[in-house]
């Protein structure tokens, strides 16, 4: 960012109508992080960057601060938040604002290592020690509610079969419409949206790119969307499971794997299944580190009410050729578009360590030229026919801990940081009374 001209950035900005600048990075669970900054005052945060509470990187969703390394054990120190230039971008939902992401520093200058972005770096930068990149196509589920008029909410338009409807049936406001176009002209270069499986669920797609790149964009479309909706007096939430009547919301990675020159090398017409050496080791090694990735491709505690049998989010720890029964479909398409479909992530999953922790368990695969086993045959969900994923988050985050390969490319502070973060998130909830508790034992007991 040396070599960035502040002042001509400055100057075609104010000449755009922008007078404030957004500069956020994301936290450990994805929240987005930030301050608005006035134009003006970009020269000085280019150059000095912005003052953060690192413990900001490990706060709970309910403003707890978690005792996670780096933070208060050594007296809550600073991180340093430096906008990075070349994300800029115009936010049409606020009229007059610019929007850029941030990395993230320690003292002296040393990276945050339990920075989202920074990880996700690492990995990608990993992977570029084998001759490789990953080139990824996010899809992101998603549920918009509204006011139920008590202080709660309920499922926006919330009427049954709107599978892949379009226009005003499923969504009488047009808001996807909206949030389509506003994405669009943020550059995050979305494709397609449609109205999902469940009353009030939605889905936006978003091109393939390299890694970083992709992540950049999931996670600020999942900010966008819910800062869209939030004009609209309405919420978007990526949570898993909000709802005990409906199914869950997913995110599913389409990563294909290309070579120093651009090239597709996932693909192979000569190969088994039109799939290269490359592919099938990336294939085995997603398998091979499924129990591990899962304690962060499905990072909460209701993440695990998603999984389960005929409910189209996996369950068991299996691939298959155009076969969305299985946790890694293959699609159809070969040569240039040949490619993974990584099923086992949800909504809450932070786009940065999905994306980075995916890549990390290709890197082992292809690095150790793993072999996946006999692709799945028909419907999956049949117990016993390949192991099942772990079925609470507490039991991911056993093997994710007993995982070391993957940690070593993850990043060690990082996996340690974020299994003692989410930890403590399963001793809050242990601790608390639920309404199925009180429906289930109070009248009788």
């Amino acid at each position: 960012m040396e070599h960035v001209d502040v002042s001509g950035v400055v100057n075609d900005l104010r000449s755009r109508g922008i007078d404030v600048i957004r500069v956020s990075y994301p936290d450990m669970i994805g929240t987005d992080r930030g301050r608005d900054v006035l134009i003006d005052e970009l020269p000085n945060v280019m150059s000095h960057g912005m003052a953060f509470c690192r413990a900001v990187f490990h706060t709970s969703p309910m403003g707890d601060v978690v005792p996670v390394q780096g933070g208060l054990e050594v007296g809550l120190p600073d991180i340093s938040a430096r906008p990075d230039l070349s994300t800029l971008a115009d936010m049409p939902w606020e009229p007059g604002v610019a929007w850029c992401l941030a990395d993230t520093t320690v003292h002296g200058g040393l990276p945050a290592e339990e920075s989202p972005r920074y990880v996700a770096q690492q990995v990608s930068a990993k992977l570029g020690e084998l001759g490789l990149r990953a080139v990824i196509g996010p899809e992101l589920e998603f549920f918009v509610c509204e006011s139920d008029g008590a202080g709660g909410w309920k499922r926006y338009s919330d009427y049954p079969g709107n599978v892949y409807v379009v226009g005003r049936k499923g969504d009488p406001k047009a808001l996807l419409i909206k949030m389509l176009r506003y994405l669009r002209d943020t550059g995050l270069q979305v494709t397609a949206a449609n109205h999902e499986f469940s009353a009030g669920q939605f889905e936006i797609n978003l091109n393939h790119s390299e890694l970083i790149d992709a992540a950049d964009r999931a996670f600020r479309m999942k900010s966008a969307v819910q800062e869209i909706a939030r004009h609209e007096d309405l919420m978007a939430t990526f949570m898993a499971k909000p709802f005990n009547d409906e199914g869950g919301s997913g995110f599913h990675l389409h990563l294909s794997l290309v070579d120093e020159n651009g090239t597709n090398v996932f693909g192979d017409a000569d190969g088994a299944d039109g799939l290269s050496d490359i592919g099938r080791h990336a294939i085995a090694g997603v398998l091979a580190h499924a129990p591990a990735l899962a304690g962060i491709l499905n990072p909460t505690i209701n993440s695990y009410k998603r999984f389960g049998p005929d409910t189209l989010a996996p369950w068991l720890i299996d691939w298959g050729l155009d076969n969305r029964s299985a946790m890694v479909r293959i699609p159809p398409e070969r040569g240039g578009s040949a490619r993974m479909e990584v099923r086992l992530g949800d909504a809450t999953a932070n786009p940065y360590l999905a994306m980075a922790a995916v890549a990390a368990a290709v890197y082992l695969g292809v690095r150790d030229k793993l072999e996946p086993p006999a692709a799945l045959e028909g419907y999956g969900y049949v117990v016993d026919s390949a192991p099942m994923l772990p079925q609470s988050l507490g039991e991911a985050l056993d093997e994710l801990e007993a995982n070391t390969a993957l940690a070593e490319v993850i990043g060690e502070y990082f996996v340690r940081s974020f299994i003692t973060y989410k930890r403590k998130e399963i001793e809050r909830f242990s601790r608390h009374i639920t309404d199925w508790e009180f429906r289930e034992y109070a009248y009788h007991l």
